[in-house]
Order: C-alpha cells, then sequence, then structure tokens
C-alpha cells in the first residue's frame, strides 16, 4: 500500500531545518528553499533534493553522525555537509557550511571528536572537529588524496586508501617529447569504466598520536594490484582487527589480460607486526570482498562468489573461524544475494540486506542455531545498507520508488519496530503528490509468475487513456526492487502522466538463482518475452492506451530497447535507449571487463563451434536494423568506456540512414551514468521533449 506522503514523514527533524546554510557565502550549495508549482517532480526538484550518504554512529550509542550532499544546477556543482543527531533522531544538526567535499564522517576519542575527510586546500585530506563543528583541525598532510581510511581500534593507527602510480608516463621513454599525448598500450585493461588506467589504489598503514598522522606505509608496496577494486569500492573493502595489529583487505592481484578475464577477488589478511599477507579465501575461484571481524575478534565474514568469472554469481555471506580456519556458507536459507552486513555486538549474529521479490529487506543470521535466517523488516521500501546502533537496535538508510535515502532505526527489542529518524526532504514532498506504486504478478509465455511494478500517474483517473511506458531494466542483473533513482525516477515519469510498467524479468535477483541466471547466453531469448508478456498483459486494461506505448531503458535496458525496435510487431511508437549495445560483436572487443563478455555471450564470435555465443551474436541488435519501423532516441556519454560511445552513434546513425525520425543526445564529459546537474536536467527534458512529441502531440 502506498501511504500519502504527509503520512510517511513526521515533523521536520533539526533545528537548523529553516536556516539557509548558505546565507554570506555564495559558493556554498545548501538545502534547497524550492516552490513546486502544480505538485509534480520536476527535474528541478528532483536536483534540489539533499542525499543522504553514509552514516556513523558513536561509541556510546547515543548519537549518529551522517552527511548530505547538495546540488546546484545553475552552478552546476555540489559539497557535501556533515550533521549530527540523537539516536532518536532529535536535536538534528548541521555542523558543517562550507563549499568543501566532506565525507566519511565517523566517531573517535570516545565520541569526543569527529574525524572526516575534507578537500579544503585542494586535496583530501584527514580533518577532525567537534561534534558541534567548532575546532576543525587537520591530522593529515599526505601528498595525494586520501579516499577513504579507518582508525584502529585503539585509535593508535590510520588505514586509509590513496592511488600509487602503475603506468609510466610516455615522456620518460622520450624525454624530448615532453608535450606529446600519446599512450603506449601492451596489455589489456588500459581503461575502465570512465578512466585510463594509470594508478591503482592501495591501502597504507599510518602512525597516529592524537593529532597527527604520520609514517604511512604501503602494505602492498610495488604490487601493481588494486585494493579497494575500481570502481566501486572503498573502506568497506578493508578492515581492522579487534587487537590493531592485522589489517583485511580485498585484492584481485590480477593486471592485464589476466585481469580483464577474472573475477577472483580473495581476501588478504597483512599482519603489522611480521610484514607478512596471508591469502585467507584461496580455492574461492569468484569475487572475495569487504571483510569484517567480529566483535570479540574469533571470527571473520566476508561477502563471496564462487564461480570465477561470472560477476552476478550468488553473493553469499562467508564465516571463518579464526583459530580452526574453517569456512562456513551461512546464507545458504537465503536463496539471493547478501548486499550488506553486519556482526551483532554478541557476535552471535549477522544482519544483512538482500532483495527478495522486487523488496530489499534486513534479515538476521542466528550462528548459535544453525544459521536461522529470519526477516526483521517489511513493506514495500529497499533498505540500503545497516549498521549497529547500540546492542538491541539497527540503523539504516531506506528509500522506494516513492521516497530518497532516509535514515530509519529497527528496535530488535520491540518487535523490530521501525522509526524514521531524518526528514531530509520533507519540505519537497510536501508539495508533491506522488503515483502509486503497486506490484502484479503475470504469467509468463512459459508458465511462471513474474513480479511487475506499476507506477500510475498522480491524480489517476481509471476512466481515462494513458500514454505507458514499458521499462527495461539495466545490468543485466540488477533487481528491480523499489529503486529511488535520480535520472530513471519512476515519479517523475509517472508526473508527466505515463503510468510506468517495470517487470521483474528474466535474469534478475531475488527470484531463487535460477530465475537471476536465465540471461547469460540468452540475451535475445525469454527476458525479452517477459518484457513483451508485461506491456501486453497492461495494455489490457482499459485505462492503458495501446495506441500511445513507449520503451526505455539503459546499459542492458538499452540493449533491450535496441532488440525490440526489431521486434515489436508495431507495438511501441516510440523507443529510447541509453548507453546500450547496439552491435554485440564490436562489444566483445570493446568493453574492457572480458569476463562479463565471455559469461554473458558465451564467447567470442569468431568460435564458429559455440552454439550459445553464436545465438548470442545471430541476436545482436543490429542485424534487425532493416525491421526497426519506430522513432527512436539514442543517449550516450564519450567517457564510457564499458559500453562505449560509438554504439549510440551506429544506432542512430542506422536509423537516420533508415529513414527514421531519430535524435542522439551524446555526452562528451560523461561516463555510463549523467553526474553533472546541468548534463541531468538536460537528460530530463530531453527525456520527455521525445516521448510527448511521439506518444501525446
Amino acid at each position: 500500500m502506498v501511504m500519502a506522503t504527509s503520512l510517511l514523514l513526521g515533523a521536520c527533524g533539526g533545528e537548523n531545518a529553516d536556516v539557509n546554510p548558505t546565507a554570506g557565502n555564495e559558493n556554498v550549495i545548501g538545502r534547497s528553499d524550492i516552490r513546486i508549482e502544480g505538485g509534480r517532480m520536476t527535474p528541478e526538484a528532483l536536483w534540489a533534493m539533499g542525499r543522504i550518504g553514509g552514516l556513523n554512529v558513536s561509541p556510546d550509542g547515543k548519537r549518529v553522525v551522517y552527511t548530505v550532499a547538495y546540488y546546484s544546477v545553475p552552478q552546476n556543482k555540489s559539497n557535501r555537509e556533515v550533521f549530527v543527531m540523537n539516536a532518536d533522531g532529535t536535536d538534528n544538526k548541521q555542523i558543517t557550511r562550507n563549499a568543501f567535499q566532506e565525507s566519511n564522517a565517523v566517531w573517535i576519542k570516545g565520541g569526543t571528536k569527529i574525524a572526516f575527510l575534507s578537500n579544503e586546500g585542494g586535496s583530501s585530506q584527514l580533518w577532525e572537529m567537534n561534534p558541534d563543528g567548532s575546532e576543525r583541525k587537520q591530522l593529515s598532510q599526505y601528498e595525494g588524496n586520501i579516499e577513504g581510511f579507518a582508525f584502529s581500534p585503539d585509535e593508535k593507527k590510520v588505514l586509509f586508501i590513496a592511488q600509487v602510480k602503475t603506468v609510466k608516463p610516455t615522456v620518460e621513454k622520450y624525454p624530448d617529447l615532453d608535450k606529446a599525448t600519446g599512450v603506449i598500450v601492451t596489455d589489456l585493461m588500459y581503461k575502465h569504466w570512465d578512466e585510463w588506467v594509470t594508478t591503482a589504489p592501495h591501502p597504507f598503514v599510518a602512525d597516529f598520536d592524537g593529532n597527527k598522522m604520520q609514517n604511512p606505509v604501503d602494505i602492498m608496496e610495488g604490487e601493481p594490484y588494486e585494493s579497494p577494486m575500481k570502481p566501486f569500492g572503498g573502506i568497506e573493502q578493508l578492515a581492522w582487527n579487534t587487537s590493531s595489529d592485522k589489517v583485511a583487505y580485498t585484492s584481485r592481484k590480477k593486471v592485464g589480460k589476466e585481469y580483464a578475464l577474472s573475477t577472483n577477488s580473495d581476501i588478504y589478511v597483512y599482519d603489522l607486526k611480521s610484514k607478512q599477507t596471508t591469502n585467507i579465501s584461496e580455492g574461492i575461484m569468484g569475487y572475495d570482498t569487504n571483510p569484517q571481524y567480529s566483535p570479540d575478534g574469533k571470527y571473520i565474514a566476508w561477502q563471496s562468489m564462487e564461480r570465477d568469472g561470472y560477476e552476478s554469481d550468488q553473493n553469499r555471506l562467508m564465516v571463518m573461524n579464526l583459530e580452526t580456519g574453517e569456512k562456513t556458507f551461512v546464507s545458504k536459507a537465503f536463496d539471493s544475494n547478501v548486499d550488506g552486513f553486519v556482526w551483532s555486538a554478541d557476535a552471535k549474529r549477522l544482519y544483512f540486506t538482500g532483495v527478495w521479490h522486487g523488496e530489499s529487506q534486513v534479515y538476521q543470521i542466528d550462528l548459535t542455531n544453525q544459521n536461522k535466517l529470519m526477516q526483521l523488516t517489511s513493506g514495500q521500501c529497499d533498505y540500503a545498507s545497516v549498521s549497529l546502533l547500540g546492542a538491541d537496535k539497527l540503523i539504516a538508510l531506506r528509500h522506494s520508488m516513492s521516497m530518497a535515502d532516509e535514515i530509519y532505526s529497527v528496535d530488535l527489542k520491540a518487535d523490530n519496530k521501525v522509526t524514521q529518524l531524518t526528514t531530509e526532504n520533507k519540505h519537497i514532498y510536501d508539495q508533491l503528490t506522488m503515483g502509486k506504486v503497486e506490484g502484479r504478478w503475470m504469467k509468463t509465455t512459459d508458465g511462471k509468475q513474474m513480479l511487475t511494478w506499476v507506477i500510475y500517474p498522480p491524480h489517476f483517473d481509471p476512466n481515462k487513456k494513458y500514454p505507458t511506458l514499458l521499462y527495461c531494466e539495466g545490468g543485466p542483473q540488477s533487481p528491480v526492487s523499489q529503486f529511488w533513482s535520480y535520472r530513471w525516477n519512476f515519479q517523475m515519469m509517472a508526473a508527466h502522466d505515463y503510468i510506468i510498467v517495470a517487470p521483474n524479468r528474466r535474469g534478475l535477483p531475488g527470484f531463487g538463482m535460477e530465475w537471476n541466471e536465465a540471461v547469460s547466453g540468452d540475451y535475445g531469448g525469454q527476458c525479452m518475452k517477459d518484457y513483451l508478456t508485461a506491456i501486453d498483459e497492461m495494455a489490457k486494461e482499459p485505462f492503458v492506451d495501446k495506441e500511445r506505448l513507449g520503451c526505455v531503458g539503459a546499459s542492458f535496458g538499452g540493449f533491450s530497447v535496441y532488440w525490440l525496435a526489431g521486434h515489436h510487431d508495431k507495438r511501441f511508437k516510440a523507443f529510447i535507449a541509453h548507453d546500450g549495445i547496439f552491435n554485440m560483436e564490436m562489444q566483445y572487443l570493446e568493453t574492457e571487463e572480458m569476463w562479463f563478455a565471455n559469461w554473458d555471450m558465451g564467447g567470442a564470435y569468431w568460435e564458429k563451434q559455440n552454439t550459445v555465443a553464436q545465438r548470442t551474436f545471430a541476436n545482436s541488435p543490429h542485424r534487425f536494423v532493416d525491421k526497426w519501423d519506430t522513432p527512436i532516441l539514442c543517449i550516450h556519454g564519450e567517457k564510457d568506456y564499458r559500453i562505449l560511445a560509438n554504439q549510440g552513434m551506429a544506432a542512430f546513425n542506422a536509423a537516420v540512414l533508415r529513414g527514421i525520425p531519430a535524435e542522439l543526445l551524446i555526452y562528451p564529459d560523461e561516463n555510463h551514468w549523467v553526474l553533472q546537474p546541468q548534463n541531468g536536467v538536460l537528460w530530463q527534458r530531453t527525456f520527455f521533449e521525445w516521448l510527448d512529441k511521439w506518444l501525446k502531440d
């Protein structure tokens, strides 16, 4: 059930909620006082929302520190501020107001100080301040940027992340060519996601005397490997043991072609006394990431995948007994992925988040009772993180298709009562009317049941007919759960009077591993039939105008749009593909993480005896351009090295040559996403202008 916004949100949380934090400094971006006409979501309203980031609980469990990012469309930039509140959500105060990016805020010195990263002064360094924001003091003078940190339990050392050079510049080979820009490449993985690879993140350990960080030591010195792993890994991939003399870290100790072909990362433990490193996950062939020591120091847990080369394998929760070395797969009862976890204070339980049937909830594993699994939360929402809030509560970020992240607590001693602690964007939600979100189960062409989310326009009238959009998910194995997006925002689409149909088609987690794995090697198969099932079932409704159907998606969703453009039998009147694969043969050679291409495509297109690979490449969207008959908008970023921009340009060119109405939105400075505020607003305006032109005019 979707509740009215006013019921979902309580009174505004902080004493500074109505204060303009930008007053007196035009370079500071703060909470917007935007006024929204008509009560409907707009791009400007979306970008005016504060985005809550990481949170940390004080040692006594009584206070919480967290960050909020604010964006300015006119200035085309952002800054991130620090907030402190009581553990029950009261006395919420913003304690920084400046033009800097401040992050990774944590309590230190028994909760009397807050340590954080700030780019004040140009580079990202470690700072501390009082809980009221006073007495800011820089603790590090590292020559580069510090990208994440964690104090040892005894606070005598700091573990931090920084980049080290792994590729020599061309000028070192030819000193007389100091203005040459060419890069000589001799192996694979020379590019990754959105960068030309010249550095790798390494873990460093430095001494800390209470006033400054000094004597940093690279614990992977001389190694060309990454820890944490690019592009998404952070400080969560490293961990201190309870006695402050060992560091566990995540690394895939491979480079070049070997790196490009394998997902086999491991958990390594570095002994600060002996300076020896041990691989504790050797023999587990997939991703091993995110180690956490138990509070009693007897165990270490981490997330683990079984198969090499399969980045969407089941993410299992492993626990290792540090005395015996025994490893146990403790989350067997959960036939989906463990997305994040934390130990209980007594080390007898593990709490984790995971998606099941289109919702990400919090679960408990009781390690004293045969790893018994229990679901702690419920509702039409996604929990995005989980941490301890004292001994008897949890604290988490939570969002839904109708609300961005806010902070919630879960009281384990009061029937898991959930309490909302922050109301960061209440002043915006109070001006909006959200559309109803409904889950429908549909029978697929092979007789299975598929959950499809349907999002209705605000003030929906069942006696009217609405243009309707089929949403195609990316990944390909990313869940269509209760996610909130600042680009693919369903409430934004609904506010433009579209019904959105978002199926959990074949190849998505949360419905068992068989369902999740059904897309690999079968891109043009059952998952495409599932898409058509979803839109065909909704088209039977009298309020859906089946003469005004559109189809939109990004990444694998963009591939899906390009593929459906050649197979839709005139169902759709408009298409939009963002960062999609158009030519599968070129994609196989252009992408950087070859393990992904080999697993999902089944192998190389020149392997003529490989039936899976041959089926994949025979279903490449570019082979069906002769059947294209519908207007299409192609969007792509030129810094997207996962799916190169020439894929979008080729699709656009093909449509124009075929005489099909087409438009291309190309971003020279964006990657697989759209991250800059003005580019984001341009994306939204172009998106809806295209749909309105073909589905409403």
